[in-house]
């Protein structure tokens, strides 16, 4: 019997030191932005919380503490009929106020847009931020929805029919970025 994954070719797009380099690329963006005060980071369950922690880190060692959220978009997503089963959820967890405030939210993967919607619903249920900007380890193209990241690590070419498989050691005890194809 042959597993799903036997059927798949499977690239490596950014080994643990190209991810290393890629989150504090994206801090020394963050940082030439925001030189005076930073946003309130949000990551979005589950590989964004880890990315957001870590480019926290960076910018931290400069001085001041970044308010850190997490945000769970399970509820929110458009596709919950189409899942099968339920999604486990996990807890939101914002511990400043949104309102007036800039957020920075963090997501592994930027592929249609939908996740970012989604977490940008949640976030105005719990208030109206004065803006909302993206941050994302991998921008893969093929969007559905007209939302951009503000903040990218890596742009990869990607088609419909590839998967990204992002690994970061906080959830998944290994670390990488793969494309996944299926084998013709």
């Amino acid at each position: 019997m042959t597993s799903p994954d036997s059927e798949l070719r499977c690239r490596l797009a950014l080994d643990e030191t190209d991810i290393a380099r890629r989150v504090e690329g994206l801090a020394a963006k963050i940082r030439e932005r925001y030189r005076e005060r930073m946003p309130c980071f949000v990551g979005i369950e589950t590989r964004g919380v880890p990315l957001a922690r870590r480019v926290r880190r960076l910018l931290e060692n400069g001085g001041g503490e970044i308010p850190l959220g997490t945000l769970d978009i399970s509820l929110y997503r458009d596709d919950l009929d189409n899942l099968g089963t339920m999604p486990r959820l996990k807890e939101s967890d914002l511990p400043f106020s949104v309102d007036g405030v800039s957020i920075l939210l963090f997501d592994d993967v930027l592929f249609t847009g939908r996740t970012v919607k989604a977490a940008i619903d949640a976030i105005t249920d719990f208030g109206r931020p004065e803006r909302i900007e993206l941050a994302v380890l991998i921008d893969r193209g093929n969007r559905e929805l007209p939302i951009q990241a503000d903040y990218v690590g890596k742009e990869l070419e990607t088609t419909r029919d590839h998967y990204v498989r992002v690994r970061l050691w906080e959830v998944d005890g290994a670390e990488g970025v793969e494309v996944l194809s299926r084998a013709e």
